[in-house]
């Protein structure tokens, strides 16, 4: 059995003085003074075995005192000098201690407070994960970018929020920086990184929108490509129409004569051995080419010369149901149901022809993507939303949708998908386009700004 050191001290005075006061009372008991006297000198050594007990434990006590002061994080308790030495040295060193420990600590909350401050105000979404890679805080801009329920997501890993966008996060590694898309036009930059916190990783990621830098760059070079193409090919295709049908009249010109004249007639057709019908036929066709790739370029030049919104107030039920009414025979004849299936007042300030240019547009892609029994269904709430069941879009085809045009169609020149892309950007309309779980195709715009 082991025993602590205050109490060995104890069982020791005891011993000691028990025995000292045995020994006087069998060898001075006789001699009444000095008996007297060597009481008086033991009376007084309990005395100071007492007092040295006691200075003993006050260090002890100081310690203990220190110690549940720091284990409860008060950095504020100093000791007062006692006027002894070797105490007082202690003390010396402990209040020393308390006041780097409380420096020390101030600094930390002031820099914790300036990060949590500037990672808040930071432009920048940020979302900072714990030692096992689930989500610890995520900053305003990100909760504001993403429509992020932190209740919801803290604690949980990037893969099982039932975020899309998060989801695809969960792939990029410490380290790594990817371009990545969001459900519509949007386009981040994410970096992942780490740092040590008590000794073990915590990974972070930094976002940052790239959209609208993007987006501008991305005009500027297809608006230049674009604007000299048209140049080259409309004046081409212009005087080479204008020959064509000069071409045309001047042969229809030597048709005439030739009926009135037999002998023109032959020498005509020994010039030109096909039939004259015939040619005329393929000049025909070639004038008509010539016009339909005018068009095609005129196309692609409205993109480039799309002119800023003029916005006023309007109804949009009245607008959307006016494009059904225009497309409903189109959905018939392919055998496919067209409807609103919920029609509340919604009044918004738009280009109202611009506007419908998108709405005809969206519905005309969401009909190609259907077959007969197929159902196109447009929703009219707090958003304007244009659904189909029919094909969905595929994940590589989610990828380059509103890319400046993309088309999935062998035939397609995506600009209808483009000129949208462009209408709604300049309206700040934000807009999505996607196959839901339940695969239902839905084309969202927010126009409820």
């Amino acid at each position: 059995m082991k025993f602590s050191t205050r109490t060995t001290y104890i069982a020791y005075i005891s011993v000691l003085h028990v025995v000292l006061i045995f020994l006087v009372y069998r060898l001075l008991f006789e001699d009444k003074l000095l008996f007297i006297a060597s009481e008086v000198f033991l009376l007084i050594s309990i005395g100071v075995s007492i007092q040295l007990y006691q200075n003993f434990l006050r260090p002890n006590e100081f310690i203990k005192s220190g110690i549940e002061a720091i284990k409860e994080k008060d950095f504020t308790i100093k000791f007062v000098p006692t006027g002894k030495g070797e105490i007082d040295v202690l003390i010396e060193v402990y209040n020393l201690m308390i006041d780097q420990l409380r420096e020390e600590r101030t600094k930390q909350q002031a820099q914790h407070f300036f990060l949590e401050k500037l990672i808040a105000a930071s432009p920048t979404a940020i979302i900072i994960l714990d030692f096992d890679d689930c989500i610890a805080s995520v900053n305003s801009r990100a909760v504001s970018v993403f429509k992020l329920d932190i209740k919801k997501i803290n604690g949980q890993k990037l893969n099982d929020t039932g975020i899309p966008f998060l989801r695809k996060l969960h792939e990029i590694k410490n380290g790594e920086s990817k371009i990545v898309k969001a459900d519509g036009v949007q386009k981040f930059k994410v970096q992942r990184s780490h740092f040590m916190d008590q000794g073990f990783r915590r990974s972070f990621l930094l976002i940052e929108e790239l959209t609208s830098e993007l987006l501008e760059q991305e005009k500027n070079a297809y608006g230049k490509v674009i604007r000299m193409m048209a140049h080259e090919v409309n004046n081409t295709l212009g005087a080479t129409d204008s020959i064509l049908q000069t071409t045309r009249k001047s042969l229809a010109a030597s048709a005439d004569r030739a009926t009135a004249d037999r002998a023109s007639a032959d020498r005509i057709k020994s010039n030109f051995p096909e039939d004259f019908s015939d040619l005329r036929d393929a000049l025909k066709v070639a004038s008509d080419r010539n016009r339909r790739l005018t068009r095609f370029m005129r196309n692609f030049a409205d993109v480039v010369r799309l002119p800023p919104p003029g916005v006023d107030e309007f109804d949009l039920n009245r607008l959307v149901e006016n494009v059904v009414v225009f497309l409903q025979s189109t959905a018939r004849q392919s055998g496919i149901s067209l409807k609103i299936i919920k029609n509340e007042p919604l009044v918004v300030k738009a280009d109202s022809g611009q506007l419908e240019q998108v709405l005809i547009n969206v519905i005309q892609n969401a009909l190609e993507a259907c077959e007969a029994g197929n159902e196109v269904q447009v929703l009219i709430d707090d958003n304007l939303i244009i659904r189909n069941n029919g094909k969905p879009i595929l994940p590589q085809e989610a990828q380059q949708l509103f890319n400046p045009f993309y088309s999935s169609k062998p035939d397609g020149q995506g600009i209808g998908l483009t000129l949208s892309r462009e209408i709604l950007l300049n309206h700040g309309f934000q807009f999505s386009l996607k196959t839901n779980e339940d695969g239902w195709t839905e084309f969202v715009i927010d126009c409820n700004l």
